[in-house]
């Protein structure tokens, strides 16, 4: 679980300080209109875990890798798991 993540996927704006990812301690800051803690745990449970985004980008360098072999052409995401 990720708020620093959910918030920025709500408001991308957003101006906040949270302690240990306790959705308790957040504090917004510079006149950041609150997010309610229902909304922010709503957009946690939509976005992919740490292990799911680990896992889909190991899936695509395993693609980039199989087409540069292939000699096929490369997707945009493909061309950045192996250059950035």
């Amino acid at each position: 679980m990720n708020i620093h993540k959910a918030i920025k996927a709500i408001n991308s704006l957003a101006e906040f300080s949270c302690q240990d990812n306790n959705i308790d301690t957040i504090q917004w800051l510079n006149g950041t209109t609150p997010i309610s803690k229902a909304d922010i745990e709503a957009k946690m449970a939509e976005l992919p875990t740490e292990e799911e985004e680990r896992t889909a980008r190991q899936n695509l360098k395993a693609s980039a890798k199989a087409k540069l072999i292939a000699g096929q052409p490369l997707t945009a995401e493909e061309a950045d798991t192996i250059v950035l």
